[in-house]
């Protein structure tokens, strides 16, 4: 995004892979995915500030390195469920940790996440989201005149300063036939 400033609430959720990987093993028969969301509109829990960067400055994503999948296990009773999606806010520090998750129910294809008979899929989002681990987002700050072409790369910057960000996952989980189907996107 040369020459125009780049909102980093926009690109914090800017497109996931579509690499999709399928592991099944033979346990209780449930299985999960999970995507990033789009940002959505000013209001709602999704919502960020904008920071818009200088002239001189990049903008590194924050890169997926430990993602554990939900297991949600024996706390639902249930013997099938259909697709159901549940949605998290996730805020990862500057050091690229989880610090912490929020339920997001305020999104259409979220809803599922209010049920109360869906807390079990929640838990188990919130408890494997955090133990993933990211390399840090960064402001690239370059010197006047040499920035580079992709201004997501930090090499050759002049300070690098590692950022906190608020990214939001849809997990869909599905309980089906004696099997546990993993299906991720994104990673």
């Amino acid at each position: 995004m040369k020459g125009a400033p780049l909102c980093i609430a926009a690109a914090l959720f800017a497109g996931c892979a579509t690499q999709e990987r399928l592991t099944t093993q033979d346990t209780r028969s449930e299985s999960v995915g999970h995507q990033r969301l789009q940002p959505q509109g000013a209001g709602g829990a999704g919502a960020a500030q904008a920071y818009a960067l200088g002239a001189s400055e990049g903008y590194r994503m924050p890169q997926l390195h430990v993602a554990p999948d939900p297991v949600v296990g024996e706390r639902d009773p249930r013997m099938s469920l259909p697709p159901t999606t549940v949605c998290l806010q996730v805020v990862v520090d500057a050091q690229g940790s989880v610090e912490r998750s929020m339920p997001l129910t305020d999104r259409s294809e979220c809803s599922a996440g209010g049920a109360p008979e869906n807390a079990p899929l929640l838990q188990a989002a919130q408890e494997a989201v955090a133990m993933w681990q990211y390399s840090s987002a960064a402001v690239c700050h370059f010197e006047p005149g040499k920035v580079p072409a992709d201004r997501g790369d930090c090499r050759g910057a002049q300070r690098v300063e590692p950022v906190a960000v608020t990214l939001q996952y849809a997990f869909t989980f599905e309980i089906v036939k004696g099997q546990h189907v993993v299906r991720t996107q994104g990673r």
